[in-house]
């Protein structure tokens, strides 16, 4: 199973979208990386925003990912993030999945 995920960054007010099929190893990657050029480790710590089941299918989750992103749109990941948003169209096979919050 694939998931997209968006993480928050309290400290910048920041988001970032990504893709993969383990989203808790992927955030503490984010957080404890050793890499120090890259987008999320200027940012850090981040924490799960929201995260959606998007299928068995890695390029159906790297399709969805490139469209969140090339909207380039913070209002678009803000209905996202919110639990009564109900996605559509290209994204409309997103599934909520519930998470636990630090």
């Amino acid at each position: 199973m694939f998931y997209i995920y968006i993480l928050y960054s309290k400290s910048y007010d920041k988001y970032y979208v990504g893709y993969t099929s383990n989203y808790v190893q992927r955030l503490h990657q984010h957080n404890h990386q050793e890499f120090f050029n890259t987008f999320t480790s200027k940012y850090r710590p981040w924490q799960i925003a929201a995260v959606f089941g998007c299928g068995s299918r890695e390029n159906e989750a790297i399709k969805i990912e490139r469209f969140i992103k090339k909207q380039k749109s913070r209002n678009l990941i803000e209905q996202l993030i919110n639990p009564s948003f109900s996605p559509s169209g290209v994204l409309a096979q997103l599934v909520r999945v519930p998470h636990m919050r630090d």
